[in-house]
């Protein structure tokens, strides 16, 4: 069937010889995989590699998800002018797919608002909620490697869409004819019609402004911020701007910038790919640190919505901390400050992916706040805040996922790098002040809570047969009559599919009361436990880890142990016929 519809696409006078051409040198492999299947579009958009065909990212692509989510706005805001933003970072070809996009949504008689260079994702998911636009539009693929880009798609509140409506705006998409169905206007026509408009210094004034008002203890910062040296790289991507300013208007006259990863540049030539959770990406700017004997380093993504972050141990070595750590220290630190200064309301609450630490549970417990658990993906994180504003009973405090995304503030409903390099910076300046690194505060929270260790496995699967992989490893694991885990007794088998959770103890049965996504957990006696997913995002199986020790010896042990027994049921898993 996929054959049919590359002879469609060559022979079809809408499609760039250039296109043409490069299907005509690809191997049968190739041209399945580029073939057998359109580009997925779910709650965070698509995604894909560059390139042609419609399993790939190009113009074509980016054109058919545009026109049907231009067709999904005017269906559902009929009798209102309607607008979108549009924000991209420095990826290749993100500047062509976001003017492509903006002229598209042009001639569908939709106002667009476009950034006129690259801007951080969180600024796009700020920007729209101040324009009042009813949607919006994030070229970028985040971490991913150089090959990929991605068309993020976000809901008026400024928040990335919820599965209901991804579902809505995904039919809308089917219905377009990647041929025939795309209208595009003339960048000139567009300007002259007021259709199209460039943004960019005087919403950047006003995000910068609400950043920096973030700050708890302002009075430590005003006085001290000077005091803390501070390393920062963006990774050739786009938080350069924003972080530094924010830094700077702050008082951190102490930061330092790694020139050789400053400018923008899609090919990410010095690291390998640009992901923030990856030690090696932080190779340049802890010799840079060392040099000036620096107490953090930050390292944001090309869309800066995450944040790496590297301190010293107690053997005064740089060492990265995990999303987890990162969060378990924020969660503490911002509880603490606004207790100290009687600012926690009674109904505040933090919300946490299912797949990050339980660590918090008991700092909210020792807050009296309440915790809430979410699905893995911060549009979910977004959408519970929009749900606290709109019933009144529940106040946003923090939320955050493993995978190094946190947010505070409710005037940005995504993931944001740059609200947490301040925050990130401000604590540190006031473990400073009082003689710790962020370490030692870390290992004073273990001490105080208990120990417990998180690890991310993924495993790359590409193609078709990979995805068949993955989804035969879920349905075996989800089948077995009975899990075993050497040493380990089961507690509870979570299963977000079936919405279901089966208490081994007792033989209950409840239901989760959450969307229903393919992730299979189980939880042990210990409170340890493992989960297991497909990537949203990548061609990947995502394998999370979690045990309990009684210290940091006991931890790295246990984790040794526990993995090696994972993964060894995840290979039977996949190997099953």
């Amino acid at each position: 069937m996929y054959k049919d519809l590359i002879d469609k696409w060559l022979s079809s006078e809408k499609i760039d010889e250039d296109f043409k051409k490069e299907i005509y040198d690809l191997d049968e492999k190739e041209l399945e995989d580029r073939f057998y299947k359109e580009l997925e579009f779910g709650t965070g958009g698509l995604r894909g590699i560059i390139g042609s065909g419609v399993n790939r990212v190009n113009i074509y692509t980016i054109g058919k998800v545009t026109q049907g989510y231009a067709s999904f706005l005017k269906s559902n805001f009929k009798n209102e002018e309607i607008s979108v933003a549009i924000a991209y970072d420095s990826r290749i070809k993100s500047d062509e797919f976001a003017k492509r996009a903006a002229l598209i949504f042009a001639a569908n008689n939709i106002k667009v608002y476009l950034y006129e260079s690259l801007r951080p994702t969180p600024m796009l998911s700020f920007a729209l909620r101040e324009l009042k636009c009813k949607g919006g539009v994030v070229i970028t693929a985040s971490h991913n490697p150089k090959e990929y880009s991605g068309y993020k798609v976000y809901g008026e509140d400024g928040g990335q869409l919820t599965d209901d409506l991804a579902k809505k705006v995904y039919s809308y998409i089917c219905d377009v004819n990647i041929f025939d169905d795309i209208k595009i206007v003339d960048e000139k026509v567009a300007l002259e019609s007021s259709k199209l408009e460039y943004i960019g210094e005087k919403i950047d004034n006003i995000y910068i402004e609400k950043v920096k008002d973030l700050v708890i203890r302002k009075d430590l910062v005003r006085d001290n911020s000077k005091d803390l040296k501070i390393v920062y790289t963006p990774l050739h991507g786009s938080g350069y701007m924003p972080v530094t300013r924010v830094l700077n208007e702050l008082g951190y006259d102490n930061l330092k910038i790694v020139e050789e990863q400053k400018s923008p540049d899609g090919n990410f030539t010095t690291v390998p790919y640009p992901n923030p959770e990856l030690e090696e990406v932080f190779d340049l700017a802890i010799k840079f640190a060392e040099v000036n004997d620096s107490d953090i380093i930050f390292a944001t993504d090309p869309d800066c919505d995450r944040v790496g972050v590297v301190v010293k141990d107690k053997n005064d070595k740089y060492k990265l901390l995990t999303g987890n750590q990162i969060g378990i220290l924020l969660s503490e630190y911002i509880l603490m400050s606004l207790s100290e200064k009687n600012q926690l309301d009674n109904n505040g609450t933090i919300i946490k992916t299912i797949v990050s630490t339980d660590v918090v549970k008991d700092i909210c417990d020792k807050y009296n706040v309440e915790l809430l658990e979410v699905l893995t993906g911060f549009k979910y994180i977004g959408e519970k805040i929009k749900e606290f504003e709109e019933n009144g009973n529940q106040k946003y405090i923090f939320g955050f996922e493993e995978s190094y995304g946190y947010l505070m503030g409710t005037f940005v409903r995504d993931k944001d790098a740059v609200i947490a390099v301040n925050i990130i910076s401000e604590m540190a300046l006031y473990y400073k002040k009082i003689g710790k690194t962020l370490n030692c505060a870390l290992e004073d929270l273990y001490k105080k809570y208990g120990f417990s260790s998180e690890e991310l496995i993924s495993i790359e699967l590409k193609g078709k047969e990979g995805q068949d992989k993955i989804s035969r490893c879920l349905e075996t694991l989800r089948n077995m009559d009975k899990i075993q885990i050497e040493g380990m007794e089961i507690y509870k088998i979570q299963d977000y599919k079936l919405s279901i959770e089966k208490d081994l103890s007792n033989g209950n049965v409840e239901k989760i009361s959450l969307p229903i996504s393919n992730v299979f957990k189980v939880i042990f006696k210990d409170k340890s436990w493992f989960a297991v997913r497909p990537s949203g995002t990548e061609p990947k199986m995502k394998i999370y880890l979690s045990v309990i020790g009684i210290d940091e010896k006991s931890l790295s042990l246990n984790m040794n142990q526990f993995k090696e027994n994972v993964l060894d049921l995840i290979e039977k898993c996949m190997n099953q016929n």
